[in-house]
């Protein structure tokens, strides 16, 4: 049927089954193990899981009532430790997946509900998490009919949606706000600006002249009223020079890096950017949600034209500004636009330094728009 991310508390869920991630010997761990247990009953679950499962090897599954949970049946995925990415976890945790979801099947379940496994106490990267989550359920749900949830719940994720949702309602808000106003209240904002740049800008007194230190008469401050007229300018003209020759400097610099980029492709600018950033690849794709192997053709092909929605995950990824966003989506012959919800919420994450991909999908989910995550 469908896969759907949400935010709550998956011991609330009230579905068919949902999925625990278990230790392999008969003991309770943190997080979602224990948050489990303790809601369907602790020591019924554990006396059942004493008696009746024992000891199950990293990334098999096994199932048992769901006792005091909504849930019939609770899956419980022997979830893999995760220790540097080249030890076999990635099998076993997309084991984990597809034996509960076997599990599931052989129960007759139309719903069940999954957390993000093993990305708690066992360590798992929680974009890497995501992606293999991701894999293997869209893979399943290709031959099966079933809606499966991936519920995100964690004490910063919670905390994170209840701030971002009040302050992007205001952010839609405002740019739609923006993208209705007329030419004329364009031109009456842009000439407040200008007002208000030249009030802010400090007047010299008429008439005074400001020295330097080679032309200064001997005389010129031995009186304290021209001390006080001369003084301060002469120091704030000396602090503005300084830093507009730094600022000169840097931008020059700036500037003449990137006109060597000028005419870069999407693909050969992304790839600039994500070296500038002195990131890797690998970890921009997958805090992008991008599979690799898309990844792949846009690395390895300089003319590659990505979809709007993969450009916009991959400024994620790469932890673009807004600048860089909109300079990067160009070069795809794209635009962030004010008229667009899905644009607007990329760019108020984007804006606001928020590189969180589930949080983005959340977010979409709840403003009715297509999902990023299928």
């Amino acid at each position: 049927m469908a896969l759907k991310i949400i935010r709550n508390d998956i011991t609330k869920m009230n579905t068919d089954a949902i999925v625990n991630t278990a230790n392999d010997h008969a003991t309770v761990g943190t997080g979602c193990d224990s948050a489990i247990y303790n809601a369907a009953g602790y020591d019924e679950l554990l006396e059942y899981r004493k008696s009746e499962i024992g000891f199950v090897p990293e990334g098999e599954a096994f199932i048992t009532p769901g006792f005091k949970l909504q849930a019939k049946y609770i899956i419980h995925a022997v979830s893999p430790m995760y220790i540097d990415g080249n030890s076999g976890e990635d099998d076993k945790l997309r084991s984990c997946y597809r034996n509960s979801l076997r599990l599931a099947v052989e129960k007759g379940c139309g719903t069940i509900a999954f957390p993000l496994i093993a990305t708690g106490s066992f360590g798992y990267p929680k974009e890497e998490g995501l992606r293999i989550a991701v894999d293997e359920i869209n893979a399943f749900l290709m031959s099966h009919d079933m809606l499966v949830y991936l519920v995100v719940f964690d004490e910063k994720g919670t905390e994170l949606g209840s701030k971002i949702y009040p302050d992007l309602e205001r952010y839609i808000d405002q740019n739609y706000v923006d993208a209705a106003e007329t030419e004329e209240y364009q031109d009456i904002k842009v000439a407040r600006r200008e007002e208000s740049k030249k009030m802010s800008r400090p007047e010299r007194p008429s008439g005074r002249r400001v020295f330097t230190s080679a032309s200064r008469p001997a005389n010129a401050f031995s009186r304290e009223d021209e001390l006080e007229d001369y003084a301060p300018y002469h120091i704030e003209d000396a602090k503005v020079g300084m830093a507009a020759e730094l600022d000169t400097y840097a931008i020059e610099s700036s500037l003449g890096e990137r006109m060597k980029h000028l005419t870069d492709t999407f693909s050969e600018y992304l790839l600039y950017m994500i070296e500038q950033k002195d990131m890797q690849n690998a970890d921009v794709y997958k805090r992008a949600i991008v599979d690799k192997k898309t990844f792949s053709k846009i690395k390895n092909n300089p003319d590659y034209h990505p979809q709007k929605l993969t450009a916009l995950c991959l400024c994620v990824g790469a932890r673009l500004n807004l600048d860089e966003t909109k300079d990067l989506l160009a070069r795809a012959g794209y635009a962030l636009s004010p008229c667009d919800k899905t644009d607007i919420i990329f760019s108020y994450f984007i804006e606001n330094e928020l590189y969180d991909m589930i949080e983005i999908d959340i977010q979409l989910e709840e403003h009715g728009l297509p999902c990023i995550i299928k």
